[in-house]
């Protein structure tokens, strides 16, 4: 990809990524804080200001390396993770739940809203609009869907760390919670052997197909 294309796809990819992160992390924040918890106020994370959550190395440095050395075909990032003090909860083990599956489910409302937009209002005003406006919003629309679902799909993998991990060790009951409590110091390294070996295609790019068969985008 020759450096036209590359800077076109950041332009088209950089506000779907922020908007993704903003929104996930967002979610996290304000679910645990409407649960008794300011951890993330205090923090200054209860904004959409993407400063704020802006990771150098997953927001930035990550998306553009993807970006690059696969062609302009895969872009991915991350935030930084929002303070959580599930101790501030009235049920700890249910707060964290509900907290971890505030931030899939933000995505997809994003994705959501973004689909209705783009097929409700853009797409039908293209015979008005100028093709130089209409296309790049198109795209950058597509994108913040895709990434949005895919993030969504992503954190849902059932490996504490990630979110569907969390949601686990909350409705699972104690004894198998704490099995998986154990495991979470290893759990980034389990996420990184899934990435390489494409383990991860098994949970994400089913959910994806499936909810952008919903959307009746796919």
């Amino acid at each position: 990809m020759d450096f036209t294309g590359i800077l076109r796809q950041i332009i088209i990819s950089a506000p779907a990524i922020l908007i993704a992160i903003v929104f996930h992390e967002l979610a996290h924040g304000w679910i645990a804080y409407k649960m008794g918890d300011n951890t993330a106020k205090y923090a200054g994370r209860l904004t959409l200001n993407p400063v704020a959550h802006i990771d150098p190395i997953g927001t930035i440095i990550l998306p553009f390396m993807l970006l690059v050395f696969t062609n302009g075909q895969w872009v991915f990032g991350y935030a930084k993770p929002v303070p959580v003090n599930p101790y501030n909860f009235k049920n700890p083990r249910t707060g964290m739940a509900l907290t971890a599956a505030s931030g899939p489910i933000a995505n997809l409302l994003v994705a959501s809203i973004c689909a209705i937009i783009l097929k409700g209002i853009i797409l039908p005003l293209s015979d008005v609009i100028p093709n130089f406006i209409v296309e790049p919003l198109v795209l950058i629309f597509r994108a913040t869907i895709m990434i949005n679902v895919v993030l969504a799909a992503f954190n849902l993998i059932p490996v504490p760390p990630l979110d569907g991990g969390r949601i686990l060790m909350g409705i699972l009951p104690l004894k198998y919670s704490e099995i998986m409590e154990k495991i979470e110091p290893f759990g980034s390294l389990i996420v990184i052997f899934m990435i390489i070996t494409g383990l991860t295609s098994i949970f994400v790019w089913p959910f994806v197909k499936l909810f952008l068969s919903i959307l009746s985008l796919f």
